[in-house]
This record gives C-alpha cells, structure tokens and sequence, in this order.
C-alpha cells in the first residue's frame, strides 16, 4: 500500500513540474553579437551572466590535476568570455550606459608570487591574453612570467658631455668652504720651510761676509772662499730640489733618496 502511494506522489511530482514549465517563458540565449541587442537593460543582464561563467571557470581552473589539455581548454574560455565582456561593455557604452573600462576593480595580471605583471599583447587590441590558476604552470607558460635581465645602456659621448657643468672643471671647489683652510695650511707649511732655509741660508752668508771683512780668509788659508764655495753648493742644492719636485714624482725621489743612503752618497 505504501509503495503504491510513493508511485502516485511522485507521478504528481512529475505533473506539476511539467505544468511549471509550460507556464515558463522559453530560456532566451545571449545573442551571438553585441551588436545585436537595442536594450541596456538587457545589455547589462548579458554581461553579468558572462561575468558569472567567468567566475565558475576560474574556479575550476584553480585545481592542477584537471591535466594540461583540459587546463588549456579551460583558459582558452575564460580569454575567450572576457574579449566577450569587453563586446559587452563597449556595447552598454554605446546605449548610454556605464563605462566599465574606467572601473577600479578591473583584473589585474599577476605572476606565481602575486606580483602584478605586465600582460603581454602583440595586437595591441583588447586586454591580451591572460593565464589563470593552475595554467601558469604549465610547459612553456611559467617562462613568459620569468623578467628577462636588465641589459644597461651605454651612454654616447653626447650624453656624458651633456652632464658636464662648471664644477667637473673646478670651479665650485672654493664654495662648499673645504678646500680653502686646506690649501691655507699647506701655503703656511710651505711658506715656514721656505722662511726658515733663508734664514739658514742668510746666517751663513753673513758669517762667510764677516770673515772675508776681517781679514780671517788670508790668515786662515782661505776659509771666506771655503764659505763662498759652501753658499754656492748650497744654492745649487736648492736649485736641483726645485728642479727635482718639478720634473720627478715623490716616489721617485724617495727611491733616489733611498739609493744614495745605501751608497753613502753625501751629495
């Protein structure tokens, strides 16, 4: 008894489902172009419905082992419902609707860490072509994804000349106020050493001119010309230094110096 009542409640079931789809409208398909629709309304439902494949197919192209064929199939769709939304869209702008290019919330291309990425799109029409989920690590995808090493330009002769201003010449050196208490030291140094070798230079003259007035060259067996020729070498010796630091690196004369301390050279 029981069985024959599940029968007749199911074959009522059947009944009234039946009688609810006679009393529906026909299921309307999303015209083939976009071009096609006069409605924005209309316009806008078609796009939310590509919007809602849109987000049942990257969810499933979330899982890695759909294998590589059904994967690129499945980015293959996705690519090809959003060049259909971008239809869409453009088609809403045209009726006088929403400009949905200039949304905030657009999808962003992003690399395996999350960075966002530049897409690559030779057309240079339409947002490029994009991978999804698990189709970026697929043979041959993960490398678009890879930066190619900088390479650094050479600079030309132009551009490095055009960088040159007045202080690659010097000229600012005296106004950043560094240079000019170095320099002021060095010149005091430099002026003291030169003060002080006149002086020694003076002290012996005058001692070489004393002896010649009183007469002690003739009595001493010629000690004034002994001096004479001490003050002759000596501006002799001053002469080749000066000549010496002009013409000679300080290396070298540290080495020349160094050698005539081995030999025993005096002069």
């Amino acid at each position: 008894m029981a069985r024959n009542e599940e029968k007749a409640q199911s074959m009522l079931n059947r009944f009234i489902t039946m009688k609810q789809e006679e009393k529906r409208k026909p299921r309307e398909r999303r015209p083939y172009l976009a071009s096609e629709c006069r409605d924005l309304a209309d316009a806008d439902r078609w796009r939310g419905e590509i919007l809602r494949e849109i987000g049942v197919k990257v969810a499933e192209i979330q899982n890695e082992g759909l294998g590589e064929h059904r994967l690129r199939d499945l980015n293959d769709e996705i690519n090809k419902l959003l060049r259909e939304r971008s239809h869409w869209e453009r088609r809403i702008l045209e009726l006088g609707g929403r400009d949905y290019s200039r949304s905030s919330n657009a999808a962003l291309m992003t690399d395996l860490d999350g960075n966002i990425v530049a897409i690559p799109n030779p057309s240079g029409r339409g947002p490029g072509y994009r991978y999804f989920g698990a189709a970026k690590k697929l043979p041959g995808v993960r490398e678009l994804f890879d930066k190619p090493p900088e390479v650094r330009k050479r600079r030309t002769r132009y551009e490095i000349h055009k960088r040159i201003n007045a202080g690659y010449y010097g000229y600012y050196d005296d106004e950043d106020g560094v240079l000019e208490p170095l320099e002021a030291a060095a010149e005091k140094r430099m002026r003291d050493e030169v003060v002080t070798e006149w002086h020694r230079v003076e002290r012996v003259r005058r001692e070489a001119m004393k002896n010649v007035v009183s007469g002690e060259v003739a009595a001493a067996g010629g000690r004034g010309g002994e001096a004479a020729r001490e003050i002759e070498r000596m501006v002799l010796e001053k002469k080749k230094k000066e000549l010496l630091s002009k013409y000679t690196s300080d290396t070298l004369q540290g080495e020349q110096k160094e050698a005539k301390e081995m030999l025993n050279v005096q002069r």
